[in-house]
């Protein structure tokens, strides 16, 4: 089983990206691969640049990524209640190759934060969305107070509550 996580923010140290690590690597028997953002850098998506460049080749990779996994575990970081700029260009280059960027594979959807809220906001509009987008989504899973419950040192969470809870999700896959 292929697992395809990355997290939605070109962060060099994005704690979604840890979240989204951590989580892919409670799957069973599975072979990780965890995409970063940044190398996904494609020009502020426009119908200008797209008819003079046409369909970007980073959007291209992205999408064969998506293709190549069985099971995508995505933790999308919040910037002013929404989508990361980074990660919904890559999103507008890849909906304009296929309105299925997904693919129909099962997903795992998460946030973060390090508030209180962890990525509600976000996670609410992407549950809306994403099924829009070929997104098959599974299981849901949100983490506040980022730097309280997660071990950096350790890669995981270390709210036992919480990782319970994650760990719980995952069982439905």
């Amino acid at each position: 089983m292929k697992i395809i996580a990355f997290g939605g923010s070109p962060s060099k140290n994005s704690i979604n990206k840890k979240l989204a690590t951590y989580a892919a690597s409670l799957f069973d028997n599975a072979e990780v691969e965890v995409l970063d953002l940044n190398d996904f850098q494609m020009p502020l998506f426009t119908v200008d640049i797209e008819e003079e460049i046409g369909q970007h080749e980073l959007a291209k990779a992205f999408l064969a990524k998506m293709e190549s996994a069985d099971i995508l575990v995505v933790s999308l970081a919040e910037n002013n209640g929404n989508y990361s700029a980074a990660f919904k260009n890559v999103f507008d280059w890849c909906t304009r190759i296929t309105g299925k960027v997904f693919n129909e594979k099962p997903m795992l959807l998460m946030a973060t934060s390090p508030g209180g809220r962890g990525g509600a906001t976000v996670l609410e509009i992407a549950k809306n969305a994403f099924p829009r987008f070929g997104a098959n989504i599974k299981g849901v899973f949100s983490l506040p107070n980022f730097n309280d419950n997660f071990d950096i040192e350790k890669t995981k969470i270390s709210n036992t509550e919480l990782d319970n809870q994650l760990k719980e999700v995952i069982k439905g896959f």
